[in-house]
């Protein structure tokens, strides 16, 4: 295409809005199409033994990576196949425990026809997603899903634009159908997520992030107020946690705990830790989840806790221990 001047006065938003538009009144539509139909492809993929397999070509290759990816993250196993690599030797990854969706705008793709043989074959149900009921895809599914729009956002009527955004949703529609079918979790999405934010809120635990051994800021009960001190300035969490040798706690002392010393107007040198110290300290179990932990610090107005089987002191975690970890 040579390039050209761009038209006076040409209004880049009022094109931008004029798309919006356009596909909304494809999606206002689409309603029509949650049908028996849609019930029945929710059922047969509920009850799969096996995954889902998503097929397309192009454009529709594309929404379907991503239909595929929505199912895979919400409870409903599921990959995506390239039709054209199927036909050479991909094909080998679908079973007759699986499902096959195939999505085509015109229900004509040749990549996918030519494999629908060997599917029925292998007795794999086939749902098929096209907006023509009428088309040789269609006509050979198990189930037909219509996605029809009354027109593409591109003038020329040739991108797929309202089509494929309308098969994106009706994608959507399908996963989230069987997520809450489901009963599909927070908890269950994180283990898909383990990498993202809500897999650390989620999945992280006090114990594997909690400071132990010799990171532990501790002293004996019979230690002076300045010991105590001391250990709290190497260990650089904030506090000590005043035990015996077999890690039995006795209490805490804190920033805080030392401010309020400071008005007593005593001898740091002479004053025993054991005058002034908080008597057992708050405290959460190895096994407790990272979020519950700063739930707690964040309503008790603190900074640390104590990590232990009842008086068994196992770790010490801080609030920079939860944010450098990503739990916020």
């Amino acid at each position: 295409m040579s390039q050209i001047d761009l038209p006076p006065g040409f209004d880049f938003q009022q094109a931008g809005k004029d798309v919006l538009e356009i596909e909304r009144e494809g999606l206002a539509q689409l309603d029509r199409y949650i049908n028996d139909d849609f019930t029945q492809a929710c059922e047969k993929m509920f009850y799969c033994p096996g995954k889902v397999v998503v097929m397309g070509m192009g454009k529709s290759g594309h929404i379907g990576k991503k239909m595929a990816a929505t199912f895979a993250s919400t409870g409903t196993p599921s990959f995506f196949v390239h039709p054209a690599e199927a036909s050479h030797g991909d094909l080998g990854m679908v079973t007759a425990q699986d499902i096959v969706i195939a999505i085509s705008n015109s229900g004509e793709s040749n990549e996918i026809l030519a494999l629908i043989p060997v599917l029925k074959r292998l007795q794999v149900p086939l749902i098929c997603i096209t907006s023509r009921p009428e088309s040789a895809m269609a006509r050979a599914a198990d189930i037909h899903l219509c996605v029809k729009v009354p027109k593409e956002a591109c003038p020329l009527g040739l991108a797929p634009t309202s089509s494929t955004t309308a098969t994106l949703v009706m994608g959507d529609a399908l996963a989230v159908a069987l997520l809450k079918a489901r009963g599909f979790t927070p908890e269950d999405f994180a283990l898909s997520h383990p990498g993202g934010a809500l897999g650390r809120k989620l999945l992280l635990r006090v114990n594997d992030i909690m400071h132990t051994g010799d990171e532990i800021p501790r002293v004996s009960k019979d230690a002076t107020l300045r010991d105590a001190l001391l250990e709290i300035t190497r260990k650089n969490l904030g506090m000590t946690v005043i035990c015996d040798d077999l890690m039995k706690i006795e209490g805490i002392f804190t920033d805080g705990d030392l401010r309020r010393v400071f008005d007593m107007r005593v001898d740091l040198h002479q004053l025993n830790i054991a005058d002034v110290m908080t008597s057992g300290g708050i405290r959460v179990r190895p096994g407790t989840l990272a979020v519950d932990a700063l739930n707690l610090m964040q309503s008790r107005h603190i900074t640390s806790v104590l990590v232990a089987d009842g008086d068994q002191l196992h770790g010490v975690i801080h609030m920079h221990d939860l944010l450098r970890a990503g739990v916020v």
